[in-house]
């Protein structure tokens, strides 16, 4: 290669680098203002095909279609808050039976370990023990919903930032074609991941409530919400009703062990053969981009982040795709490293 080439290479993506740390400490610094900006904007793609529909089977113009829209997500949001809310007075309400059943298993833990030996006496740690099952859960939920309540505190700024886009996408220039293709990848990625979650969040759900687990709704909501998050939500999703199933107390051990492997092999079965199916190859993300990507977005915006870490690094993907210098960097996100050795070869 040509040294003057090669220097003149070697400066660009020194430049990117820089460039890329900058952006990322401006994307710290602006979160405030850019989650609510991305989020309208996932959920103006994602939205967007039905406001079409409407356009197109129900004849309506287009601010009366993006309204109803808006109605229609605003009565379910309310319809989740309700069910939060009404899962967290029954964890309330059912504190002593959960305490009951956990001091028991402690006892039967201390007659199996004494603690006598160890020079402790059993009342002293049974009584600070017996409240940390019920704390956790309630924690856990309480955290998880905080999170997502501090997002929608936002939903002012976010329903703005969605109404100008819905509306704004009747405009009669045509779309650039880098941007018809972001668009046509994130509505597809964003319907079928809606659809597949849904799916898995409904099966969670019922299978719960078959079993007479409590807050049974609220597990498949959040099996639903953390099927965005790749790899890690699922596991999450699986594992979060095991401290209300240990602590049941009308929970035996076989409904106790049916109620975490058969949520686990829902998630299994559709995130490893009908996703991948479903989906294809709509994203061209390697899995450890995916993973990386999930690791960066969680440290820069936290749990949205997370959520939201696909299909920025998919958009990012297409962006570096229409470079000559960021090409390589697109061949390697897609995890084509022979790509990669042809670039430099040539």
């Amino acid at each position: 290669m040509d040294p003057v080439l090669r220097d003149r290479r070697i400066q660009t993506i020194c430049l990117l680098i820089l460039s890329a740390v900058a952006l990322g400490g401006a994307l710290y610094w602006l979160r405030p203002v850019m989650i609510p900006f991305v989020l309208a904007i996932f959920f103006a793609l994602a939205l967007s095909p039905l406001v079409d529909a409407q356009m197109r089977w129900l004849r309506l113009p287009r601010p009366l279609a993006v309204l109803g829209t808006l109605v229609l997500g605003l009565l379910l949001f309310s319809l989740l808050a309700v069910l939060v809310s009404a899962s967290v007075r029954q964890l309330a309400a059912n504190a002593a039976g959960y305490q009951a059943k956990v001091t028991q298993l402690l006892i039967a833990l201390t007659e199996l370990f004494p603690l006598e030996r160890f020079g402790m006496r059993p009342e002293a740690v049974l009584a600070p023990l017996s409240e940390i099952p019920v704390g956790a859960v309630g924690g856990l939920l309480r955290g998880t919903t905080n999170a997502i309540l501090d997002t929608l505190s936002q939903s002012l700024l976010v329903l703005i930032f969605v109404i100008y886009l819905l509306v704004g996408g009747a405009g009669g220039s045509p779309a650039s074609r880098t941007w018809r293709e972001i668009e046509n990848r994130i509505q597809r990625f964003l319907v079928t991941k809606a659809v597949v979650s849904a799916a898995t969040g409904f099966l969670v759900g019922v299978v719960l409530s078959m079993l007479g687990i409590d807050l049974a709704l609220v597990f498949g909501l959040f099996a639903f919400l953390l099927n965005f998050i790749p790899s890690l939500g699922s596991v999450i999703a699986t594992l979060l009703p095991l401290p209300v199933v240990i602590a049941s107390p009308d929970v035996s051990v076989t409904v106790a062990v049916l109620a975490i492997t058969i949520p686990g092999a829902i998630q299994l079965t559709i995130g490893n053969l009908i996703e991948p199916r479903v989906m294809g190859e709509s994203l061209d993300l390697h899995p450890i981009v995916i993973l990386m990507a999930l690791i960066f977005w969680g440290m820069l915006w936290g749990i949205v982040g997370m959520l939201l870490a696909t299909p920025i690094t998919a958009v990012l993907k297409i962006l570096f795709e229409k470079l000559d210098y960021t090409r390589p960097l697109a061949t390697l996100l897609a995890g084509r490293l022979d790509g990669i050795r042809s670039a430099d070869a040539a």
